[in-house]
Formats: structure tokens, sequence, C-alpha cells
């Protein structure tokens, strides 16, 4: 179609348009663990038995939920962009292992798939023009 064929002058827009929407939903899943404390980071960092870590949960908590959050914002604004994909990507597939661990099978684990899937794409496409990175 001749319509949409002109949108390929928007893949920066797009770009944005994704960061601004991954960005703010990991800020807003993020940050309220992150200000639950240790016993917030425990929880989330007890995820990690799933994969073979079996020490350390409050760090390892504490170091998710500030990816989620400090993660998002990077998002947002572009920076640093490519070593937050990394980071988010790390904390998803953890995440999905959890699932999996705790027999909630694909239905409960393909959330944290999906994101890690956009993630790993973001992470070869980069953030865009729109971004303080831009390149």
């Amino acid at each position: 179609m001749a319509i949409l064929s002109n949108l390929n002058n928007y893949k920066n827009l797009g770009l944005l348009i994704i960061r601004l929407g991954l960005g703010f939903t990991f800020i807003y899943y993020g940050y309220p663990m992150l200000m639950g404390g240790i016993h917030s980071w425990k929880d989330v960092g007890e995820s990690t038995k799933y994969v073979g870590i079996h020490f350390w949960p409050v760090v390892w908590g504490f170091l998710a939920t500030a990816t989620e959050t400090i993660g998002g914002f990077l998002l947002v604004i572009g920076l640093a962009f490519r070593p937050a994909c990394i980071l988010l990507l790390l904390t998803l597939i953890v995440a999905a292992f959890s699932h999996f661990g705790q027999g909630e099978h694909l239905g409960g684990a393909l959330h944290a798939i999906e994101d890690a899937f956009i993630f790993a794409g973001l992470l070869f496409v980069g953030p865009g023009k729109y971004s303080v990175d831009k390149k």
C-alpha cells in the first residue's frame, strides 16, 4: 500500500515510541520493588535459584529492581541504551526461568520472554536519533 510505504521515513519516531513505552512500563513496575527495601529485594532475588545462583538473594534482588527502574529511565532518555538492553535482557531471562521454575509453564513466562526478545532486537537496532546517545 502506498500510504503505508511512507512510514519508512519515521523509523526513528517508531524507536522513540518503543523506548518510551517500554521504559515507562519498566519504571512503573520496578520502582515500587526498588523502594520496597530488603524484604522486597530478597523476594525478587530468590528467583536466581532457578538459574543455579543460591547466594546473596538481597543483592541480586536489588540489582534486578535497580535494573528495571534505572534501565527503564535510560531507555526513555536513550542514554547507555545498549548496556541497559543487555542488563534488562539478563533480568528477563532470570524472570522467565523463575516462572518456569514455579510451574507456570509458557503462559506465565510469556511476558518475560516477549520482552527479552524485544530487548535482544533493540540491542542490534540502537536507540534511534531521538535519544541522548543519538548516533
